[in-house]
């Protein structure tokens, strides 16, 4: 088992590569200035390609720690790609009062729950890009890597009948922690769980009775920061979702990485999984060849496979592919502006939820990020 102090000292030598390359590449996309009460303090970034699609498609990508919208888009090649295609891409940036390693706080019961927090605020930005750049509601997704994968889980937990799909890189599974060092645990070792019991979680997020989105599972076999048994809790808690038992319907060997498929009642693929071999914490790449997409940096790694690309095939936003995501109807309310449940969070709030007292072990914990810089 891994040690507590290891991650730590991990995820401090993490910031400080992160902070290393932060500016080092250019930045294509625009803020988005005005997208409602904000009650995450997030800010957002977009991307609109000169020549899009009548009624585009939205893809909401979520960066890891120690990044920011513009590098992950500079790795990734999500841009270049929506150039190519005519798709609208939709950044979320984590800040830096919110959180000093630039995560998304996916371990806040505050952010990740529906109608509150950065939910809330990723929701809203949703909904002035659907009101301001005629986006089809039927063909919304979201990705993210590593902390951005583990808030992805949150969005389409709590918010399943606004997306079409998701794709979680190197993330966890929905519901994994509720503060700092049940966090850090889990990243280590996600714990033994039903596949029922995680489904659960996710069942219980939201009053959602429809259809579930698609989902595809990125992860590393040799990453040692968010350990690939996150995978394997997350593939449990999709397929309980989904009503779907351990078998898949197919599995594939692709540029030399397993790749299983479980599909409806229908045939149409619902859940993916692919596990990239002695691959560490990042995205997967392919920097060269015909599927090139995107820059290797910290944290995006060249792995001779473009999640990237294949994410963006399965959801049909390539010309010659076919989306392997349902068309959904909205069961929702029309997307517009909502009113936070509880009062905006202030700039330099602690991520640890109030509501729970701390121990002198989480002090220790605590004290031992500050020191590391990962926490104010």
């Amino acid at each position: 088992m891994r040690k507590l102090s290891a991650t730590i000292a991990q995820l401090a030598a993490m910031r400080t590569v992160g902070m290393a390359s932060v500016a080092n590449h250019p930045d294509r996309l625009q803020d988005l200035q005005e997208f409602g009460s904000n009650p995450g303090a997030l800010k957002a970034k977009t991307y609109v390609p000169e020549t899009r699609k009548a009624r585009p498609a939205l893809v909401v990508v979520l960066h890891g720690c120690t990044q920011t919208a513009g590098g992950y888009d500079h790795g990734s090649g999500w841009s270049r790609l929506a150039d190519d295609h005519g798709f609208i891409l939709l950044f979320p940036e984590q800040q830096r009062a919110n959180n000093p390693n630039l995560c998304f706080n996916w371990f806040s019961r505050e952010d990740i729950t529906r109608d509150r927090g950065e939910a809330l605020s990723i929701r809203q930005m949703i909904a002035t890009m659907v009101d301001t750049r005629a986006i089809d509601p039927s063909r919304i997704f979201v990705t993210g890597l590593s902390a951005g994968g583990a808030m992805a889980a949150a969005l389409l937990a709590t918010y399943p009948e606004l997306f079409a799909g998701g794709a979680i890189i190197a993330g966890l599974p929905y519901g994994s922690a509720s503060n700092i060092p049940e966090a850090l645990q889990a990243m280590r070792d996600p714990g033994k769980h039903s596949g029922t019991e995680l489904g659960d979680r996710v069942r219980r997020a939201s009053p959602h009775v429809g259809p579930w989105p698609g989902i595809a599972i990125w992860h590393g076999t040799a990453d040692a920061t968010v350990t690939s048994s996150n995978a394997d809790a997350s593939l449990a808690q999709w397929l309980s979702v989904h009503g779907l038992d351990d078998k898949p319907n197919a599995t594939e060997t692709v540029s030399g990485h397993q790749h299983r498929i479980w599909t409806n009642a229908t045939g149409r693929p619902v859940v993916e999984d692919y596990r990239i071999a002695n691959l560490g914490h990042g995205t997967p790449l392919a920097t060269t060849g015909e599927d090139a997409c995107g820059n290797a940096m910290p944290h995006m790694l060249e792995a001779g496979i473009s999640s990237t690309r294949r994410i963006a095939a399965a959801w049909g936003l390539l010309a010659d592919t076919e989306s392997h995501a349902a068309p959904r109807r909205m069961e929702s309310p029309p997307l517009r502006a909502v009113a936070p449940k509880a009062p905006t969070r202030p700039i330099h709030d602690d991520p640890t939820p109030a509501s729970l007292p701390k121990t002198r072990v989480q002090k220790v914990i605590e004290d031992a990020l500050r020191s590391a810089g990962l926490m104010r």
